[in-house]
């Protein structure tokens, strides 16, 4: 499963293609991908899908924070 830093930019984009897209439910799903490639990083350790969600969804905002303040 591919994380966000395994996402590489198009050429001529500032921001990975699936950033780009940013409703609600795009950015949900890809929350989810992050959390669950947590989970199974820690070798699917139960008790901590709330810290996963969390982790995630910072990192997936945090990125496309990066990429609409540079716009």
């Amino acid at each position: 499963m591919a994380t966000h830093k395994d996402v590489k930019p198009a050429p001529g984009n500032t921001a990975p293609a699936d950033v780009q897209t940013t409703s609600p439910t795009d950015i949900t799903e890809q929350v989810r991908a992050l959390a669950y490639a947590l989970y199974e990083q820690r070798g699917k350790d139960e008790g901590y899908a709330e810290q996963d969600w969390l982790q995630a969804e910072a990192e997936i905002l945090g990125l496309q924070r990066t990429f609409t303040a540079s716009a």
